[in-house]
This record gives structure tokens, sequence and C-alpha cells, in this order.
């Protein structure tokens, strides 16, 4: 299923503006130039060369939009909207599919967060395990410094760590090596990735390595081949020898039934209302909100909170200048102080603060399963002891999808066309 191109980064798309990385402006404005950039070869030429990864250097046949789509510094139907004026549906056809793989992905989640509760789990037991067992401790070394002599594997664990990004297929070659090739747990692969990608989210990154294991479709796994890896890499590589080209899937408990999310309550025009940006939604301008009806512009960032293990200080970076951007833009939008300016990372101290300034409600972007929507539950607890409620907002886009996501891809494939239909696009 080497063909099935971005679905790591699902949502990223088609032409980079000017070779990668991009991302040491991580703004608004830097996602709609790399978007502006990207749409004349949003078409079928996307379609035709997007699996091909030809270096860091060479990512032209690739948006490159992930980083900014996973913050939702540029939403996907805005992202959308710009294509479909340049192409049809039928020409772009491939490059939607690929911004609704994310949202699956979310969707899927959203209807099992169990399995994410479960992977933090066995991800801290294997974190554990780093402390204890030194030849487990001694091959995850190797493979996350580039030491396997795996040449493939090495250069992109070092491209990884360096920029922040990898070409899509790359991920999937890289999973793959590491579970069935380097037999390594497959929760370690997943959190090294959460750690280093400037696009890591937790439903796209969990569900995709579970797939590449075996675990998402159950029996059906996904296997790097030195054959598949040459052609789709131009040749850069030496031959990928000594690959498990026939390893089955993992073993796993049964996949969860799908439970129903609650959807969220309403926002009350009436009450005195504070607006909290988080990663998870940095377009406040497109939040369905009047402009007069925020009093203040708070900030949350919890990147460290993605695993045990240190987070990047290129993601910590990209997270924090992304905060300030939203915020910065929210000002503007809305007309009201910042809340100060500052960006918290501690709920805490978020949660005394929010308290002190006398709103009645504090409205955000709805987090998807993931160290957000924690951090943001226990927000809500606190909150609501002080009378103040906690209002996430879901865009549309989200609700019209998310139904449609309780099962494999298809399910939610066949309605694309209502669901551009229903946003008007």
């Amino acid at each position: 299923m080497s063909d099935r191109g971005e679905v790591f980064g699902a949502g990223e798309g088609a032409a980079a503006v000017e070779p990668w990385p991009l991302t040491a402006d991580p703004t608004r404005a830097a996602g709609l130039e790399q978007l502006e950039g990207f749409l004349p070869r949003a078409g079928r030429d996307y379609a035709a060369t997007r699996n091909f990864d030809f270096g860091p250097d060479r990512r032209g046949n690739v948006s490159v939009l992930s980083p900014y789509t996973r913050h939702r510094l540029v939403t996907e139907e805005e992202i959308v909207a710009r294509v479909l004026k340049r192409h049809s549906r039928s020409a772009a056809e491939k490059f939607i599919q690929e911004v609704f793989w994310r949202t699956y992905w979310k969707g899927w989640l959203e209807h099992r967060p169990s399995v994410w509760s479960d992977y933090q789990a066995d991800m801290r037991a294997a974190a554990q395990a780093l402390q204890t067992a030194s030849g487990l401790r001694s091959a995850f070394e190797a493979a996350v410094t580039g030491r396997t002599g795996i040449d493939c594997f090495d250069f992109w664990a070092e491209e990884l760590v360096e920029t922040g990004y990898l070409h899509n297929h790359a991920r999937m070659w890289f999973a793959s090596i590491w579970v069935f090739t380097l037999r390594l747990p497959w929760e370690l692969g997943a959190d090294f990735f959460l750690r280093h990608l400037l696009d890591g989210d937790p439903a796209s990154n969990t569900l995709s390595w579970r797939w590449v294991a075996g675990l998402h479709t159950q029996g059906k796994n996904y296997l790097a081949r030195a054959s598949n890896i040459a052609k789709y890499t131009d040749g850069r590589f030496e031959l990928a020898a000594g690959l498990d080209e026939r390893a089955g899937p993992l073993e796993a408990e049964p996949v969860p039934a799908p439970l129903a999310p609650a959807l969220p309550p309403m926002v009350d025009p009436q009450k005195r209302t504070m607006l909290l940006l988080t990663e998870e939604d940095l377009s406040p301008e497109s939040l369905p909100l009047a402009p007069g009806a925020i009093e203040g512009v708070f900030g949350f960032a919890c990147p460290a909170d993605r695993s045990p293990l240190p987070v990047s200080g290129v993601v910590t970076s990209f997270v924090e200048g992304a905060l300030a951007d939203g915020m910065g833009r929210a000002r503007a939008h809305f007309g009201c102080d910042p809340g100060g300016g500052k960006v918290f990372s501690s709920i805490e101290q978020l949660g005394s603060t929010l308290i002190e300034a006398g709103g009645e409600q504090v409205v955000t972007g709805y987090a998807p399963v993931g160290p957000v929507a924690d951090a943001l539950a226990r927000l809500g607890s606190t909150l609501d002891e002080h009378g103040v409620a906690l209002v996430p907002v879901r865009r549309a886009w989200d609700s019209l999808a998310w139904p449609h996501a309780t099962k494999g891809f298809f399910g939610l494939k066949k309605h694309i066309p209502s669901i551009l239909d229903a946003v008007g696009l």
C-alpha cells in the first residue's frame, strides 16, 4: 500500500515555494505564503508525484503545509477552498483526500479515546524499560541518532531531528523498519516522531504507527521494501539490504467499539467571555465569535506534555511562536487586551489567572483527543468549581466529518462531496 502517500502527514499537499525548511517563521502569514506557492500544482501534478521523496532540498512535489495545518494557523477548509478556486474537484481529488485523512484520524480517535490513553500507558512503560534494559536502550539510541547502518533510515533519523519534518512516504518506511527490521517497540517510534515533528499530531501520528504495525487495520501491516524505497527516493541511498520484507503484523487486542463523542456546550452571548488559545486552533478570527465579544485573550502551551522524554527544541519553539502569532492576531481582531500577552505552561497558574480575570465563560477552539485535551479537562474542572464555564468551539468541518470516521477511511471518503457542499465548497 505504498501508494497511500501522505497518511502520516495527511493534509500536507503538493509544492513548496522554496526548499524546506520554511518553518523558522511559525505564523499564519508564512502558512498562507506556502499555500499560495502550492496552489498551481495542487491538481494532477500532485497526484502524479506526491509519493516521491527527493530529499530535504527538493520538496517541490509536496506542499509542506502540515505544520501550519496541524496547529490550524491555516485551516483545512480554507486550504481546500483556495485549491478549488484553481482546480476542479476531480483534478484536486487526491490532494483533497489527503486533507481529509488528517480529519479522519482525529475523528476516529475521538470515537475511541481509550486508544490514546492505552498508548500513553504503554509508552510510559517503554520509557521506563529504556532505563533498565541495556540492550533495548542501545538499539533505541542507535535508531534515534542514525547509527543503525541502514543508509536511508539513518538519513531520515537525522533529517527529522534537524528539520522537524519528513516526507510522508519516508515516515511510512521509517516506521516499518523500526517495527519489523529493528524490532523496537512501536510506541517508542511513535513517541520519537511526536517529540520531533513540527506537524506532530496525537491522532495522525499514533494511528498511523498503529496502521503500519497492523494494529489499526488488524492483520494488515505495511512493509518497507528495498525496491520501493529505491524507486521513490530516486536511488538516493545505498541498497537497503537486510530489511525484513516478510514480517507479519503485530498482535493486539481487538479495536474498541466506537463511542459517540459528547457535543460541546454552546457559547452564551450574554456572558463575559475570555478566549483561550492553544496549539490546537490558532485561527481565532474564523471562530464563530463576534469581534466585540471577547474581553481578554490567554494562551496555553504544553509541548512537553507530549512525552515523558524530552521534546525537541525545534518543536517547542514552533509551538510558542505560533501561539504568539495567534494571540497577536486575536488582540487585533477582537480589539481587546491579550491577557497580558503571556502564554502559560502551567494549567494550575492558567486556571488561577482566568478566575481572577472575572470572566463568566472561557471559550477555546476544540482540542481533539491528546495532551492539550487532557490538560483542558483539568482546567474545566477547576473553572467549574468557581462557576466559570469552559466552552470548546468545534468547527463545522469537524462536526460534519467526524461522524463518518468510525471505521475505515472509505466510510468518510464517500461523504467528502457532501461535506464540501455543506461548507459551501
